[in-house]
């Protein structure tokens, strides 16, 4: 793909994006997600492999289905009530469907099966994309009808994804598809929280889109898709693998590191608003995910590669670790210390 049409695939993602973050009208925003949509397809099926162009095309048929369900939300709303303010839905059946619709766009459970197929299909730099920038939209959307919203179905969908995403990223061997069920458990606590405190739902998804791009980044420079692949990685870039084991338990929300800090708010917050229950389950389940981010970690740093391995040993060089990946490798090991400023400042 040459320079002039991936400058041009950016612009749109960022039009995308910048047209639905702020808009207060609902065609708007439906315009925002759907030149998002068209923007990402070309970058998913620029290889032309025949996986990639699959990925693609159930990309496109989800999008394109969950974009509807928005329109037709916002229609039946404005229908019943005059108002075409995204912040002003109240209709009971327009929120369902909206519910339905954005749980479509994030791959919320029941609506997660495109999701670890299009990112198995994809780059990783288009999964980070996939992974963080395109779900940027949906969440705000979330974040402003979230008081609209019936917080027992978000509930509900919150659990089943932290339980799925967990229990199906425990016998994944490829790396892409462990980063998807991981974004589906990730997406749980965030929709568990986002009708009690969305603000605190933000800061969860801004420390996960760190902690992912981090982990995406690293994986992309070690050329790592595999396990296999990623037990061989130690003698390209020890210092990288390294780093990388403790980014991996950042990411499964391990004290000291920063991924402990919105887990621990989203727990104390349920517990303020007297559902302990549901933050006890959604604790346990966390275990799940904790278990898998141990094996990628296991496989990268602890275990040394088999005798008999496919996988040639990388040699080692001497090329200095990218300052994008160093950045966010830092950031995402050493905020906790800082959060109350984090706090102050969300």
């Amino acid at each position: 793909m040459n320079p002039q049409a991936k400058l041009i695939f950016a612009l749109s993602l960022t039009l995308g994006t910048t047209l639905t973050i702020p808009s207060n009208h609902w065609i708007m925003a439906w315009t925002g997600l759907e030149i998002n949509t068209l923007a990402i397809l070309p970058l998913i099926s620029k290889s032309h492999h025949p996986r990639a162009i699959e990925a693609a095309t159930k990309y496109f048929l989800v999008q394109a289905a969950a974009s509807t369900l928005v329109l037709f939300s916002s229609m039946t709303n404005a229908w019943h009530t005059g108002q075409w303010d995204i912040t002003q839905l109240s209709h009971p059946t327009s929120c369902l469907i909206l519910t339905v619709a954005l749980a479509m766009k994030l791959g919320l459970v029941p609506f997660h099966f495109w999701f670890p197929e299009v990112l198995q299909g994809s780059s990783l730099i288009v999964g980070l994309l996939l992974s963080t920038l395109m779900k940027f939209p949906p969440i705000t959307l979330l974040y402003l009808t979230s008081p609209s919203l019936k917080p027992s179905v978000l509930m509900t969908m919150a659990i089943l994804s932290t339980a799925l995403g967990g229990w199906m990223g425990l016998n994944q061997t490829q790396t892409r598809k462990i980063l998807a069920f991981s974004s589906i458990s990730h997406l749980g606590w965030m929709a568990i929280i986002i009708a009690y405190s969305p603000k605190l739902a933000l800061l969860n998804f801004y420390l996960y889109t760190l902690m992912t791009a981090a982990v995406f980044l690293s994986l992309n420079s070690i050329k790592a898709l595999k396990l296999s692949t990623l037990m061989t990685t130690w003698t390209k870039a020890p210092s990288l693998n390294a780093i990388l084991l403790l980014t991996l338990l950042s990411l499964a929300g391990l004290p000291p590191l920063t991924g402990f800090l919105p887990k621990w708010l989203i727990i104390q917050e349920l517990t303020k608003q007297e559902v302990a229950l549901a933050a006890t389950i959604i604790a346990l389940l966390s275990l799940l995910g904790l278990f898998f981010y141990l094996r990628l970690a296991y496989c990268a740093t602890i275990t040394l590669p088999p005798h008999t391995t496919n996988h040639m040993k990388q040699w080692y060089n001497n090329k200095p670790t990218n300052t994008m990946v160093a950045v966010l490798t830092t950031m995402s090991l050493m905020l906790l210390p800082i959060s109350p400023i984090i706090l102050a400042v969300v």
